[in-house]
């Protein structure tokens, strides 16, 4: 057992000798390893702060234990037929909706609903383009968690008697009341003057599409100004992740009672959550990483190939040492042990260098872009293995040739 350790242990010193002593072509040899291991870990590292990054803005957007029943709503890409389909079927949602789903959902926390337009606001000589208003019941903000900044947001006394005040999203205070403070003033909604009682704190963009755009007013006062021809959308959440599926089938439940649906019928309104939503990201996220990285892997195969050809010519400028090894007694299985060893120790090597360079250029991206990378175990050592297992697939021919030398025809070779 002691002299197979000691036959490792110097076929790894003699392979580290050879490889440190020609450095620069052991490095080009190794640049399609590097960047084939580098290119595995990068991509799985985006995939997965991708995938993070998304969920993270949509619970900050929608709120967690949060679901949206409306008259069409899909977290998914519907057809033509489907689409067609649903909105024959499906009813506008009305307020008796909603405050049946409000009375009957016994597993919600919260029940509250919502409408939505886009408008330009102007405001003396400015004009924000692109705005989006939305009226909403006071219980808004807790059920998609919306952080006040300044003042406070839409409380029920609004609602009830229509009140025209309205809450700013961080870009909307930022252009019309720009370095003052804007609770109290005055803004026109639909060219209805509306006092300002809160502002939002920003939520900053996803993918370019700011969620500062945005103002808030009481649903009374929404529907006096706006018509909308899909209805309001009905929002709810649950105290805990325990109970959110049970919340969100009592509120389902809930809403085929008032709209008188037996059991065999389909639904008619959509329904949404942030739990679906979080299942299409990493359904989405998973269909790119079994694209991309058998990609990526080509890179180590071809740098696999490279190996191999190095491999071929250490092995020819090696013949006399190979036939010297051989007349003292060294075996055909210790010789082509000795070269595997060597190209699983080169491999290896690049496997190292890529990871190295792998986390430099997550940590570049995470500063310079909104996406935080993270290199993840799975994809290091899926990137090491394959590495190695190249070098060792690359290093069988070469060493299968060199442990075939005839140790009289390779003594009499000149170096």
């Amino acid at each position: 057992m002691r002299n197979i350790y000691t036959f490792y242990a110097e076929a790894a010193r003699i392979a580290l000798q050879s490889i440190f002593a020609h450095k620069l072509r052991a490095f080009l040899t190794l640049i399609g390893i590097i960047i084939g291991v580098a290119s595995v870990v990068v991509v799985g590292a985006s995939i997965s702060g991708l995938n993070t990054y998304v969920i993270t803005t949509v619970s900050k957007v929608l709120g967690v234990n949060h679901f949206m029943i409306a008259r069409m709503a899909s977290h998914g890409q519907m057809s033509d037929e489907e689409w067609e389909r649903r909105n024959r079927r499906n009813k506008k949602l009305k307020w008796d909706d909603y405050e049946w789903v409000r009375d009957h959902c016994t597993a919600c926390k919260d029940v509250g609903a919502a409408m939505g337009t886009q408008v330009n606001l102007k405001q003396g000589n400015e004009t924000f383009f692109g705005c989006q208003v939305f009226g909403v019941t006071h219980n808004m903000a807790d059920i998609e968690d919306k952080k006040i900044e300044a003042g406070r947001f839409i409380q029920p006394d609004d609602v009830a008697r229509s009140a025209t005040v309205v809450v700013l999203g961080a870009d909307i205070k930022e252009k019309f009341f720009p370095n003052v403070e804007a609770i109290g003033k005055t803004l026109k909604v639909g060219g209805i003057p509306m006092r300002v009682v809160g502002v939002e704190e920003a939520r900053g963009s996803f993918f370019g599409d700011s969620f500062d755009r945005h103002i808030y007013i009481p649903l009374t006062t929404f529907g006096m100004i706006f018509t909308r021809r899909d209805g309001l959308q009905i929002h709810g959440n649950s105290a805990s992740a325990a109970t959110f599926d049970m919340a969100i089938e009592d509120a389902r439940n809930a809403l085929r009672v008032k709209h008188k649906l037996s059991g065999n019928d389909e639904d008619d309104f959509g329904l949404v959550n942030t739990a679906a939503l979080a299942g299409e990201v990493d359904s989405f996220t998973a269909s790119i990483a079994t694209v991309v990285i058998p990609i990526t892997l080509i890179t180590l195969v071809v740098g696999g190939i490279v190996v191999m050809n190095i491999m071929l010519v250490s092995v020819t400028e090696r013949t006399f040492e190979i036939g010297l090894r051989k007349a003292i007694g060294a075996t055909r299985k210790q010789i082509l042990l000795q070269f595997l060893i060597e190209s699983a120790i080169l491999c290896a090597l690049g496997g190292v260098l890529g990871l190295l360079l792998a986390t430099g250029l997550s940590w570049l991206i995470s500063v310079t872009t909104p996406i935080v990378m993270t290199v993840t175990i799975t994809y290091v050592l899926l990137a090491l293995i394959v590495s190695s297992s190249v070098g060792l697939i690359a290093g069988i021919y070469p060493a299968y040739k060199a442990s075939r030398l005839d140790p009289i025809t390779a003594l009499t070779k000149t170096t």
